[in-house]
């Protein structure tokens, strides 16, 4: 067995109704509160009152913070911070999708440090002690930023989505309440359920992947599988909107330790470059192209996810299983509404050669078990261009 390590900081709260312990478990990480949210909406705001009167009665005082925007910007992490000094916050809890708690993390970075979070990207000036405590309360299953040490943040003046990563940005605690999850539209379930998914099997070829992030990995794999369909259909499943929370929780376990490949430096140079396109949507579109081009060069461990996805190739060769991989993850992109080239996303193709040049400044693709030149990164472009 290959030796490994492995390290999660965050305690996690699981379950149902577990929203209402938030006051009980901000209260250990401070007393004056930055709440981070989107605007509120009908769906939303009973949640965003519930948070805040829990808070209050476990003697928080609240400041809310609402500018949460998809995609976070420098700009709306500055206002955020803004408000936290204003507010002498002294812990800031997200409650949201992925947007709100990597929002709430680089606000929590920029709070207490000279310039702003853009400063503090994993190649740059590494964030101190001094940050601001985290808690996270995720209502989508997706991102799994309730139990990793990244915050992503886009800067739009320089048309660049890029990353803080840093082990002071793991949350203190995590509540994971799949109640939360209920209403979340379907589009967005599909896209942040397939998000799930890419750090599943990502993880998985990741050459940090070590016998722990495997069977928290394969798990979620199998779930998402199972479930991601049956909430994409009906919302209200709430068997299977555990099942899901459940997968992303041990799908953002993986990649905090072990990581992410080529996808994901792609998917973050669409979104980068083009804000509309949701960060699981930019991975729908590039991964038929990318299973094809990797998996002659991992077909044990595509085996392997093949014979999860489809349990008709229980019996076959690896090689038979890891094709079997590839379709089956065609096939689950058509069922939940995500199977479209980057064309339907309304990128332009003659940007084609400045987006290959921004899928390679993040460093996921040397990751990869095919670990693409220029060349092949702009073939894997214009294949995913159309479907």
């Amino acid at each position: 067995m290959k030796s490994f390590d492995y390290y999660q900081p965050t305690r996690i709260h699981f379950g149902c109704g577990r929203v209402g312990e938030v006051g009980q478990v901000v209260s250990q990480c401070g007393k004056r509160c930055l709440l981070v949210t989107v605007p509120p909406f009908d769906a939303m705001r009973p949640v965003f009152e519930k948070v805040k009167a829990s808070l209050e009665a476990a003697g928080v005082a609240v400041a809310h913070f609402d500018g949460v925007i998809p995609n976070p910007t420098t700009d709306s992490v500055t206002a955020g911070a803004r408000m936290a000094k204003k507010h002498k916050a002294d812990v800031v809890l997200g409650v949201g999708g992925g947007s709100s708690m990597d929002t709430a993390k680089a606000i929590a970075v920029e709070t207490t440090h000279k310039g702003t979070a853009w400063d503090y990207l994993y190649f740059k000036t590494q964030p101190t002690p001094k940050m601001l405590p985290v808690v996270a309360v995720t209502t989508t299953s997706g991102t799994g930023s309730q139990v990793t040490h990244a915050a992503v943040v886009t800067n739009p003046a320089e048309r660049c989505k890029s990353a803080i990563l840093n082990s002071l940005l793991h949350p203190r605690a995590a509540i994971v309440d799949p109640e939360l999850m209920l209403t979340v539209p379907a589009r967005i379930t599909a896209a942040t359920g397939f998000d799930v998914f890419t750090h599943a099997f990502e993880s998985f070829l990741h050459p940090a992947a070590s016998p722990y992030t495997d069977l928290l990995a394969l798990e979620a794999l199998r779930l998402v599988a199972e479930h991601l369909p049956v909430v994409v259909q009906d919302g209200a499943d709430l068997a299977s909107r555990t099942a899901m929370a459940w997968a992303d929780t041990a799908a953002g376990l993986a990649i905090a330790n072990a990581g992410v490949t080529l996808p994901h430096g792609v998917g973050m140079a669409i979104s980068g470059m083009y804000p509309h396109v949701a960060h699981g949507e930019a991975l729908a579109l590039i991964y038929p192209a990318f299973t094809r081009y990797t998996c002659g060069t991992a077909v044990e461990r595509f085996a392997i996810a093949g014979r999860i996805l489809d349990p008709e190739a229980a019996d076959a060769s690896d090689e038979a299983a890891a094709e079997t991989c590839c379709r089956a993850i065609d096939d689950l992109l058509k069922r939940i509404g995500l199977w479209a080239g980057l064309k339907d996303a309304d990128v332009p193709e003659d940007e084609l050669p400045d987006l290959t040049q921004a899928s390679m400044v993040l460093p996921d693709y040397k990751n990869n078990p095919r670990v693409a030149t220029p060349e092949e990164m702009q073939r894997l472009l214009e294949e995913s261009y159309e479907r």
